[in-house]
């Protein structure tokens, strides 16, 4: 498995974006690109799903646009 750096070394961004992601489940194939792209490393990976970490997720929708099963959606922050 790829190591990727840890939580917490720029400190938290989420609370600045006006973009989120918001994952549907059943649409994921669990290829993990996703988390694998993702600059802020704010997805976990877990057995049958993932998990976007809001507090360091900084909205800038690079997990949406790498989805080739359009599991993840960017809405506006305001909406959820």
């Amino acid at each position: 498995m790829i190591a990727k750096p840890s939580k917490g070394s720029a400190g938290k961004t989420g609370l600045w974006r006006t973009f989120k992601p918001v994952y549907d489940v059943e649409k994921c194939n669990l290829c993990h690109l996703c988390w694998l792209y993702c600059p802020e490393n704010a997805i976990d990976v877990l057995e049958d799903r993932i998990v976007i970490d809001y507090d360091y997720c900084k909205g800038c929708g690079i997990c949406a646009k790498i989805c080739a099963k359009k599991a993840i959606e960017m809405v506006r922050e305001e909406e959820t």
